[in-house]
């Protein structure tokens, strides 16, 4: 355990941050999924407001640095990909 004020200060503060950015990551991963499960069935529509919506979601998260860019970037492309498939696959 840390010995200053500081030091505890610190700590507490990194465990507000990381209960924050657990919820986030979380969340993350649900858009992403959504992405693909709407992908399955298929609907158009569906798909495009589940795609906006993850890839707002992870511009947001990579932006105040819970996740890093790059991973972000990934994650959209995969997400793309899939939906793309899907759309591909419709018509």
């Amino acid at each position: 355990m840390a010995n200053k004020r500081s030091s505890k200060k610190d700590l507490r503060r990194i465990a507000k941050r990381t209960v924050r950015n657990k919820g986030t990551k979380t969340a993350l991963k649900t858009y992403v999924k959504k992405v693909k499960a709407t992908a399955a069935t298929g609907e158009t529509a569906a798909v495009q407001a589940a795609l906006t919506t993850a890839v707002k979601a992870l511009d947001k998260a990579a932006q105040r640095g819970i996740i890093h860019k790059n991973q972000a970037a990934r994650r959209k492309s995969r997400a793309a990909k899939a939906a793309n498939k899907a759309l591909q696959a419709e018509k």
